[in-house]
């Protein structure tokens, strides 16, 4: 747990942020910010430019798309990966004095790389890679968990203490829990629970003055913004409190592949109409790419599920609700919650260490898009879906359906600024890969193309999209400048009528703007003027 008594802030600091006039408005150089920060504080070894032989490595290190890592790509000034509570409120506070911007980053799963990234203007990176501790309170079923923890790892840490708690967790165990959280946060448990902000209870942030707050300093507006929008436009987000949810000591999963040939169309379609409608026990999610047979072509559906109970009870329901799939007992596994991470995560499920054992660079590029569904996609559409992965690039793209309903519907748009609720059947989320540093333009058109035939099926006025899959294709601010006609083009996608309440928050906290980046949340001062 982060206690706020530990962070002691130098007075001398503390009187600069009181007296914005003391504070040089002038260009700073690299030297003067460096200067700055180890006059205020001993965190001269954790700090890497590109004179250090470590620089890059440890930029690359916690980059999980590499298409952003390429040697066009804009790179920091400097990576800070802080020990301390101070080391963060001098990295603020010396960025501030120097006119340098701030990305923190947590797990660097950033689709856009804005926790790494940005464009047009001199910044630094706080890297959370230290912050990554989780206390485990078992008689309280609370936890509190530190941004760079992964949440692999948070979910290592329950399951050492009890066998019946979990946390609405990522399907992704690499995630930094700093981004993963602050965005709302979705995975299999998600139609039982809600997102992984609909469970936090508590956290601790360092505003822009140096402050450190927790939910009763900081207050209800800005606990609220920061559960789902996005924490990098109000602080730096130190931990959380999030609350364990009751899970069985033994879950089911199954996997289950349909091509063309064995009906697959017919099943996504029957899939979509009942998918937001089953029992908030049972997450079934589909998988779709491109085969290839010989000389033709196919596509498969895979339909991915974890259901809270045991196989006989599962067989039950999937016969009462969708028995065209044809489940078996022979495709079903009955499994530890914890195991079913694992499953869901790609690893050995005989190896829960592996959990402990996620950090590191990614393996390849990607772009991504998403998508929120309202109506179920006819049989015509479907069918023009499958015509787009027969094209060259589409060898290499997956769309991924997860289904809303459940505990989903029944929380509503304003609780959390993640707005898509009830009448979200599910959501997709595209995405196209490669394996060699920077963009492939062909791809990138290809999964554009994609989009844009989808529109016709999707949601309108606004056409929604998730904020956690990041997407500069649907706006995004300017360079050193945060406008809230920019901002709302996309604002809309991602929170609907939650947007401007977040800029009134963001107006309180942060009026001057000092934590901005290409989607971030404007202060009302930056459109008044427009």
């Amino acid at each position: 747990m982060t206690s706020l008594s530990s962070s002691m802030f130098p007075f001398f600091i503390l009187l600069a942020f009181a007296f914005p006039w003391a504070i040089t408005t002038s260009a700073q150089t690299q030297e003067a910010f460096l200067e700055c920060l180890f006059l205020h504080s001993n965190i001269s070894k954790l700090v890497y430019t590109p004179a250090n032989s470590s620089y890059s490595s440890v930029l690359q290190n916690n980059i999980q798309n590499l298409r952003l890592s390429g040697p066009t790509s804009p790179k920091p000034q400097a990576i800070i990966t802080p020990t301390e509570i101070s080391h963060i409120q001098s990295a603020i506070y010396c960025a501030r004095t120097n006119g340098l911007e701030i990305r923190t980053r947590s797990g660097g799963h950033d689709y856009e790389g804005l926790s790494y990234v940005a464009y047009n203007v001199s910044y630094i990176i706080i890297d959370l890679i230290n912050f990554k501790s989780i206390d485990v309170d078992v008689r309280s079923k609370t936890a509190w968990v530190q941004s760079g923890a992964r949440v692999g790892e948070i979910c290592y840490r329950i399951a050492e203490k009890s066998n019946t708690l979990g946390f609405t967790t990522s399907v992704l165990p690499k995630v930094g829990a700093g981004g993963y959280i602050s965005g709302g946060g979705f995975g299999t448990l998600m139609r039982k629970y809600g997102l992984a902000a609909d469970n936090v209870i508590d956290a601790v942030l360092i505003d822009a003055k140096g402050r450190v707050r927790n939910r009763k300093s900081m207050g209800e507006e800005l606990f609220w913004a920061i559960r789902g929008g996005t924490g990098a436009s109000f602080g730096v987000i130190i931990s959380w409190r999030i609350k364990l949810v009751e899970v069985p000591a033994n879950v089911t999963v199954f996997g289950v592949s349909r091509i063309l040939e064995q009906n697959a169309t017919a099943l996504l379609s029957k899939w979509q109409n009942i998918t937001d409608k089953l029992s908030e026990d049972l997450f079934i999610r589909v998988l779709l790419t491109r085969l290839s047979l010989g000389q033709s072509l196919t596509m498969v559906a895979t339909f991915q599920a974890l259901f809270l109970g045991s196989p006989d009870r599962l067989l039950r329901v999937m016969q009462d609700s969708f028995p065209e799939l044809n489940v078996t007992r022979q495709d079903c596994l009955e499994i530890s919650w914890i195991q079913s991470v694992l499953y869901f995560g790609q690893l050995p499920l005989n190896s829960t260490e592996a959990l402990l054992n996620l950090t590191g660079p990614a393996g390849g590029s990607f772009k991504a898009k998403s998508d929120y569904v309202r109506e179920p996609i006819p049989i015509s559409g479907l069918q023009g879906l499958w015509q787009r992965f027969f094209e060259p690039e589409g060898a290499a793209g997956v769309m991924i359906l997860s289904p809303h309903g459940g505990r989903m519907s029944q929380i509503k748009e304003s609780s959390t600024p993640y707005p898509h609720r009830a009448g979200t059947i599910y959501i997709i989320e595209y995405l196209v890969s490669w394996t060699t540093p920077g963009p492939v333009e062909s791809s990138i058109s290809w999964i554009r193309r994609l989009y844009d035939f989808m529109a016709t099926y999707v949601s309108k006025n606004p056409r929604e999209a998730y904020a956690n899959y990041r997407d500069l294709d649907i706006g995004s601010n300017s360079a050193g400048n945060t406008s809230y006609s920019q901002s709302r083009v996309w604002g809309l996608k991602y929170f609907k009528d939650n947007f401007d309440r977040l800029v009134r928050v963001k107006t309180k906290v942060d009026p001057a703007n000092f934590f901005r980046n290409e989607q971030s949340i404007p202060p009302r001062s930056s459109f008044m003027i427009e």
